[in-house]
């Protein structure tokens, strides 16, 4: 009997500055890891580039309690956090190919 293995029948990821190599990694990352889904890192790195991209406070509007609630793209930081656990899941060479992205992103903020 065989594993049962999830199917990628949710987008693909793509991110701009990685490696073919890197991007198969990061689809396999996807398929295996339940905290992960189909193009999900890719989703993360656009979230996080909205949000460093934008003038402070453009991307959330606080309810009258103070809770920040983010309007386009999801939580950055809960973004910014998958993109960690992603890069410690991922091998040296995948790692630090997606580290130079998101760090690239991160001095823009």
């Amino acid at each position: 009997m065989r594993a049962h293995r999830r199917r990628a029948d949710g987008p693909s990821t793509v991110i701009d500055g990685l490696s073919s190599r890197t991007l198969a990694e990061i689809t396999r990352l996807e398929l295996t890891r339940n905290y992960l889904a189909p193009g999900g890192v890719g989703e993360a790195v656009r979230c996080w580039k909205d949000h460093v991209r934008q003038p402070r406070g453009a991307l959330r509007r606080d309810d009258e309690y103070g809770n920040p609630h983010w309007i386009c793209c999801g939580d950055p930081r809960a973004a910014r956090a998958l993109l960690d656990l992603a890069m410690r899941a991922m091998s040296r060479s995948g790692a630090r190919e997606l580290r130079r992205v998101v760090e690239g992103l991160d001095r823009e903020r």
